[in-house]
């Protein structure tokens, strides 16, 4: 019988270690090149002033905060930082409260429930330039469908894109609209690992429905919860498609966030200003970084407890 040989433990271990590495390494290229290096290219525009001509030939001069003091004295900051709160503030409000009773539902899997839950993912699934322009044609203040219902019941047409007072409110329905799927799945998938023996024994003490909702659902279901809006909150901050298409930031800026802001500044005047766009852009990554930062610290104290 021909002795067996035995890798040594130290061996073993490099090889190990370079197996994890090379596994390691198509991820770790992946973010340099798509998140690393277009982050750190954002921040060179930001600190630099830019023309058209060093954008693509190089030598712009270094101009340190310059451009982060140009965006944050701009009269036009703050009314755009307030539709970006109130445009995310109400998204997250509506998708999150209108999911949550639509993964309630669901949840009783009645006939056809499958049906109607695919049928729910359907804004989801759709390009946001075919939603956008959906919308755009359903409020149009001549043609679109909204008015011609309100013109039914004796309501006056609204000028839903074109109306300072009621464009920011337009793209709002229409993201809500797109982000309720979202929701609604993430949400139904965390009511799916709830034991049915908790409901089972909260309905033989006697609660009620809302009683089993708040003692038990609602509850059970904040770690789900915390990571939907997270996640909901980190992509409604970015959204861009859906106001560029409805109403371009305007009327007059009415509608207007800091991501339409960004690309107007960078890329919608005759004389693009990138530096001041690239710095608005990294204002909203240090928006949405701060988000995470305090969910990871609120989950952290909910595992201390």
């Amino acid at each position: 019988m021909l002795p067996t040989t035995r890798t040594p433990a130290g061996v073993r271990d490099r090889s190990g270690r370079w197996i994890g590495w090379g596994f390691l390494a198509p991820v770790t290229v992946y973010l340099a090149a798509f998140y690393a290096y277009p982050l750190y290219r954002n921040v060179e525009l930001s600190l630099r002033e830019y023309t058209v001509r060093s954008f693509v030939q190089g030598g712009a001069p270094f101009a340190g905060l310059d451009n982060y003091r140009t965006v944050l004295t701009d009269p036009a900051f703050g009314s755009t930082l307030t539709h970006t709160l109130v445009f995310t503030g109400a998204s997250l409000a509506f998708q999150f409260t209108i999911g949550m009773a639509l993964a309630l539902f669901f949840h009783q899997h009645f006939p056809l429930s499958r049906t109607l839950r695919a049928l729910f993912l359907v804004p989801w699934l759709l390009p946001l330039i075919v939603s956008a322009s959906t919308w755009s044609w359903l409020l149009n203040s001549d043609s679109g469908l909204v008015n011609s219902a309100l013109a039914v019941v004796g309501v006056d047409p609204v000028n839903w894109l074109t109306s300072p007072g009621w464009s920011l409110t337009s793209v709002i329905i229409a993201n809500i609209w797109i982000g309720i799927p979202f929701n609604l799945v993430v949400l139904y998938s965390g009511l799916q690992a709830i034991p049915a023996e908790v409901y089972e024994a909260s309905a033989l003490d006697g609660a009620t429905g809302w009683q089993r909702f708040w003692a038990i659902t609602f509850p059970l279901l904040r770690p789900v919860s915390a990571i939907t809006l997270l996640l909901g909150l980190i992509y409604t901050l970015k959204v861009f498609d859906i106001i560029w298409i409805m109403t371009r930031g305007g009327p007059t800026g009415s509608s207007a966030t800091l991501a339409t802001w960004s690309y107007r500044l960078g890329f919608g005047n005759l004389l693009p200003e990138f530096g001041p766009g690239a710095a608005v852009g990294n204002l909203l990554i240090v928006m949405a970084l701060i988000a995470g930062l305090v969910y990871i610290r609120i989950e952290r104290r909910q595992q201390l407890r």
